[in-house]
């Protein structure tokens, strides 16, 4: 695998998502927060009621996972859902992950915090070679560091990563090389079959590894393309008008893989996470073209929904719309499309 040539985005003010002085922001009226104070109020309201149960691993279905090895066929797409916002493309000669997350916990602590409800869908040592990482956003839901240092060690050097602006040092740190994109910016990577094309889009979310460092790295979707087959990947957001630009730029797509979980309560959720009909909407913004698949739902108890809601959820908001039903797809764990 060669590297193709980085082009990343300079930390300019003038840019309406950079904060002057570091750091970055939502540009979008969307994005209005919640009042402050509103982590406190949600914990404090979810304490005085009865949250639904978590599902037993049983009741969330899984597949048997139809990997290539090493790789796909010229000119095939074939993606698997790795659970939550983990997937593995193979696309043509490429295999690509993005937010890769092999742990039992989404957490910084193995003792405490949100615990998978089930087995990633795919063994790690079931992974073809991989040649290209994409990361959305540094929470521990998507970044996950024993992951991280695994495929260091079973790869070594010969994964290229992406990330958006500024996770730079935390990479290095663990002895990884990364090449930062700000939204629109472009990157190649070159293989002995062909050239991968990707692409950094906006996003509505945030980023934090700590209470101190919120809003400091950059957050993102991506948009990648083999040999005319687009994938998009729209890591963590709520819903916002930029869809409809990312559509016009840079689609239509073949695959669109969205979010649908980890959106209640609404007041305070809302401009971070899309729920099912956001997602439908956001859909129809980038063209309402191609197939997509769900993420995001039935991995970890993030917040207040029913964590086997958002599946049915989907599909009503499917049906409202009037679109076809075989161009949604929600997968199990591990299961495996061909387009």
């Amino acid at each position: 695998m060669k590297r193709g040539k980085m082009t990343a985005g300079d930390w300019r003010a003038d840019k309406a998502h950079h904060v002057p002085g570091g750091g970055f922001r939502n540009p979008w009226p969307t994005a209005v927060t919640a009042e402050e104070g509103g982590v406190l109020r949600w914990q404090r309201e979810r304490r005085q009621k009865t949250l639904p149960p978590s599902p037993s691993a049983d009741q969330l279905p899984r597949a048997l996972p139809q990997l290539r090895q090493p790789q796909a066929s010229p000119g095939e797409l074939r993606v698997t859902w790795g659970g939550h916002s983990s997937w593995l493309i193979q696309l043509g000669a490429f295999n690509i992950l993005t937010d890769p997350h092999w742990s039992d916990r989404a957490s910084p602590l193995r003792w405490m915090g949100p615990r998978r409800f089930s087995q990633p869908g795919i063994a790690f040592e079931d992974l073809p070679r991989i040649d290209l990482v994409l990361l959305s956003h540094d929470h521990y839901d998507h970044l996950d560091e024993p992951t991280v240092r695994k495929l260091r060690r079973k790869f070594g050097r010969s994964v290229h990563w992406l990330t958006p602006l500024a996770h730079a040092t935390w990479f290095r740190k663990r002895n990884i090389d990364v090449a930062e994109l700000d939204w629109w910016d472009s990157s190649e990577v070159k293989g002995d079959a062909g050239v991968l094309h990707a692409r950094c889009l906006p996003a509505q979310h945030w980023g934090s590894r700590t209470p101190f460092d919120r809003f400091q790295k950059l957050w993102c979707s991506w948009a990648v393309e083999v040999d005319g087959r687009k994938v998009y990947f729209a890591g963590d957001s709520g819903y916002f008008p930029g869809y409809r630009e990312i559509g016009t730029s840079s689609g239509p797509f073949d695959l669109v893989l969205m979010p649908i979980g980890a959106y209640e309560p609404r007041w305070f959720m809302r401009p971070h996470h899309m729920n099912p009909a956001d997602a439908v909407e956001a859909y129809l913004d980038l063209g309402g073209a191609g197939l997509m698949g769900t993420m995001h739902w039935g991995t970890f108890r993030l917040t207040d929904e029913d964590p086997l809601e958002p599946p049915r959820k989907i599909r009503e908001a499917w049906q409202d719309k009037g679109l076809e039903p075989k161009l949604l797809w929600v997968p199990a764990h591990g299961e495996t499309r061909c387009l």
